[in-house]
């Protein structure tokens, strides 16, 4: 299948509430609920960044999810309905020296499948205090 290139990718200016308890379950698959409760705390107060979609890929180490998850379909609708879209909240796991995309997975499996140079908005934090 062809990429088709928008013209621009609307964002809101900082995650959505609900972002942050999503979040917040998947971290605590992965780490101990006092370090998740930090990395969520700071996620909350950081400033948005941007980053191109296949580094953020190449960093996560995860695979791109298909057009047919109805995750992603659903982002893509609002990508094309000129929808703004919530930023990706991401976490530097220095130890294992890998990207965890904490929420936003299917946002960015979304957009890469329009264009994979596209700037990212998102929220980043490491796994130690800055």
């Amino acid at each position: 299948m062809a990429k088709s290139k928008v013209q621009e990718i609307k964002w809101l200016p900082d995650a959505e509430p609900h972002n942050y308890p999503a979040a917040e379950s998947y971290l605590r698959l992965l780490f101990d609920p006092k370090v998740v409760a930090k990395l969520v705390q700071r996620l909350r107060e950081f400033p948005v960044e941007r980053f191109r979609a296949k580094d953020i890929f190449r960093a996560s180490q995860l695979s791109l999810l298909g057009v047919s998850n109805c995750h992603v379909e659903k982002d893509r609708a609002k990508i094309r309905k000129g929808q703004g879209l919530s930023p990706i909240l991401l976490v530097r796991h220095e130890a294992h020296g890998r990207l965890v995309i904490a929420d936003g997975y299917h946002r960015l499996c979304a957009i890469y499948g329009f264009d994979e140079d596209a700037w990212i908005h998102c929220k980043i934090v490491g796994t130690t205090p800055d």
